[in-house]
């Protein structure tokens, strides 16, 4: 048996390897480095504490994170929730997404829904499907949903490590104002939305229409304060049209139309606006294309322009006055939405074959059925309209996502849950939006406390174990 000592010095040089650093000998720190390449630092080994107080570490508290999260703990697991952003929700809250689409299920979504009736922080409360909501309220709502289960969470924490033995998963390390800490526990939930967990443990992956894109684009939503709200009606989508109200369809034209006039055609040719309540509206009028999520720089440029963009359009529709008169821009979103990152290869891939079948599993966790939504991959493309113009003509019927999608195919112990999940490129267009990663949430979640409270891996709980247990916590 290793001493204790080796192991830590074991575990330090796999950490450092792991971030993709080379390691000096312990008790190197103050030698002299030589034989450096150029533009490489190498970064002496330090101690990491180390904590193993959870069955469950979530890394991720978007709409399939903190799902999961809740979910695990209300099976009985102890529950570590990281989120590398200053609130839950992701793309809901810190996203300003504006709406949930394919919500229309039951569980933790109709839960949500209530909940949400109850705050009067719902818009369109006559779909159940899809419909707007207050972000500053979902907000408190989660928070207080994820004390009342008992998950631990921590803001502003990013995993940035993550360490095997052999094939198994066993620590990840996070970078956060509390430096650099280690986290053990028998099971972990990549809901990261770029498989940044999975990527970091080895996982191979795939990002749009390949290996490396072609891939959809980013948006940079935003809240905006309007005059007269009913003036702008054949512009802005509400929950309850009238009679002979113009379609959605219609209304992106209108807006696009209106931005036109102003002298700027859009990065995105079919800008939305949605009624949130009184005055207050969503709006999603820009692309930024071919930009890899996990590429800071990248990120950073992307949401420079995409802000920059915003606050143009914004200033030019006021500009024409009218309808438009006294459009103000109260916020953009803190994180740029990703529609595009790593997608993790689990033991199940779902494919376009399944949407169009709308095939059936025995594991099936959640059953999605919103239609195929590829965006624009390129500026040429959203300007003339080409590019998937036969995939969006897809008929999808409701289909299964299986268990086996959201259990890593290279990685023991690793489970994923939301857009990071095995699929291609189509599937992933339609299983993408935040109802499908609400159940995804809820499977993983149960799967991951049984597993880890019964000493097993993932794969080895069956779905039917997970299916009763989870109608159990329904019905608390």
């Amino acid at each position: 048996m290793p001493s204790e000592s080796s192991s830590r010095r074991h575990f330090l040089r796999a950490a450092l390897v792991g971030s993709g650093v080379a390691p000096l000998a312990l008790g190197a720190a103050a030698q002299e480095t030589t034989g450096l390449k150029p533009g490489q630092f190498v970064e002496p080994a330090c101690d990491v504490p180390l904590v193993e107080d959870a069955d469950v570490i979530v890394c991720g508290a978007g709409p399939a994170g903190v799902t999961a999260a809740i979910t695990a703990a209300r099976a009985g697991a102890r529950v570590r929730l990281f989120e590398w952003r200053g609130c839950l929700g992701g793309v809901w809250t810190a996203g300003l997404l504006g709406y949930f689409l394919d919500f229309d299920k039951p569980g933790f979504a109709k839960e949500l829904r209530d909940s949400l009736d109850k705050r009067d922080a719902r818009a369109n409360t006559k779909s159940a499907s899809a419909f707007c909501y207050d972000p500053e309220a979902l907000k408190l709502l989660l928070e207080e949903m994820c004390v009342e289960a008992g998950v631990k969470f921590q803001f502003h924490t990013k995993v940035s490590a993550a360490f095997k033995d052999g094939r198994r998963l066993t620590t990840v390390v996070t970078e956060s104002k509390s430096g650099r800490q280690a986290w053990r526990a028998p099971v972990f939930i990549d809901a990261t939305g770029d498989g940044d967990l999975g990527a970091l443990a080895g996982c191979t992956f795939e990002i749009g229409e390949s290996a490396d894109c072609p891939c959809q684009p980013l948006s940079l939503n935003a809240l905006l304060i309007v005059k007269d709200v009913e003036a702008l009606r054949k512009f802005v989508r509400f929950g309850e049209p009238l009679a002979g109200e113009n379609s959605k369809g219609d209304k992106k034209k209108q807006i696009k139309d209106a931005i036109v006039k102003t002298g700027h055609f859009p990065s995105y040719a079919n800008p939305t606006m949605f009624h949130v309540r009184d005055n207050l509206i969503f709006a999603m009028l820009n692309h930024e294309y071919g930009v890899k999520p996990w590429d800071a720089a990248e990120l950073t440029a992307a949401t420079v322009r995409a802000r920059a963009e915003m606050n143009k359009m914004v200033a030019g529709l006021r500009g024409l006055g009218g309808p438009w008169e006294g459009l103000q821009l109260v916020a953009t979103a803190e994180q740029i939405g990703v529609r595009d990152g790593r997608r993790l290869a689990g033991r199940f891939t779902v494919t376009k074959e399944d949407v169009i079948k709308g095939s059936r599993y025995d594991d099936a966790v959640v059953r999605a059925t919103f239609g195929v939504d590829v965006h624009a991959t390129s500026a040429d493309h959203n300007k003339d309209g080409s590019g998937h113009r036969a995939n969006m003509n897809i008929k999808v019927a409701p289909y299964d996502i299986p268990l086996r999608a959201m259990i890593a195919r290279d990685v023991d112990g690793l489970m994923m849950a939301g857009r990071c999940i095995s699929g291609d490129f189509i599937s992933h267009s339609s299983y993408r939006v935040t109802g499908n990663s609400v159940g995804m949430g809820e499977g993983v979640g149960v799967i991951a406390a049984l597993a880890a409270q019964s000493k097993r891996l993932p794969h080895e709980v069956p779905w039917s174990e997970g299916a009763a247990k989870l109608a159990e916590i329904r019905k608390a």
